[in-house]
């Protein structure tokens, strides 16, 4: 039996990369029943629509049947970086809205998803770097692939990692509070992290190039939990 929840969030999906799991966000994707479906961002890895394989289309078509309006299921594509220069094209083609950022409210929770890179300031300043950085840990990953145990230690032991990722943490939640806004929710970092300053939580999705991988589920009382992928099986099982 399918868990009930009101908002189902995933980002970092990289479509077209080849540590893409699009086989397994199908495989979530198909294991709830939800009221929205939140795309945070990064959703393709680039431009080159070459790189899609069968499955990479198989969640892309799901994802526009979900869109269907008899469905009632709202669901919502936020811009991540990887995705800039696709959104005025695919959105169509998918059938479902695509924002910048995009604002909602769960049992008086006021929430706000936003991708994350534009809280990246090595990002936004370092270009190319990143882009070198990114292609490396991504040839990493690609050669990595049975359990990721390098990927994953690379890492935990990356101080730089983490200081962005709480860097990125702690612009979001000052974006928040300018926004009026209770819980903050970002993508990008590839990182999960929770925090709370201030009475603003912060959540970070994780992402779909790592294993395991990591999703964010919001119930109708609005509260917020991190999630791994193989902690499905364990719902069901319990169900």
């Amino acid at each position: 039996m399918k868990m009930y929840i009101n908002t189902l969030i995933v980002s970092d999906i990289h479509l077209g990369s080849p540590v893409a799991r699009p086989k397994e966000v199908l495989e979530l994707l198909q294991g709830f029943n939800f009221k929205r479906l939140i795309l945070l961002g990064d959703i393709f890895d680039d431009l080159n629509f070459k790189r899609l394989k069968k499955e990479h289309w198989n969640l892309l078509s799901y994802i526009r049947k979900l869109s269907n309006p008899g469905k009632n299921i709202e669901v919502v594509w936020v811009e991540g970086n990887h995705d800039e220069g696709l959104i005025d094209k695919l959105s169509h083609l998918i059938g479902i809205e695509a924002y910048s950022e995009y604002e909602f409210e769960i049992s008086g929770n006021k929430i706000i998803a936003v991708h994350g890179h534009q809280f990246d300031r090595f990002l936004n300043e370092n270009i190319f770097i990143s882009n070198i950085s990114s292609f490396i840990y991504n040839k990493i990953q690609k050669y990595d692939r049975e359990n990721q145990a390098l990927s994953r230690f690379i890492k935990r032991k990356s101080k730089g990692w983490l200081r962005l990722s709480h860097k990125v943490a702690d612009s979001a939640i000052e974006y928040a509070k300018k926004k009026n806004r209770d819980t903050v929710i970002c993508g990008h970092t590839h990182q999960i992290l929770q925090k709370n300053t201030g009475g603003i939580k912060y959540f970070n999705t994780g992402c779909w190039t790592d294993i395991p991988s990591t999703y964010i589920t919001i119930d109708f009382e609005g509260n917020v939990r991190i999630s791994e992928f193989f902690e499905l099986e364990k719902l069901k099982l319990a169900s």
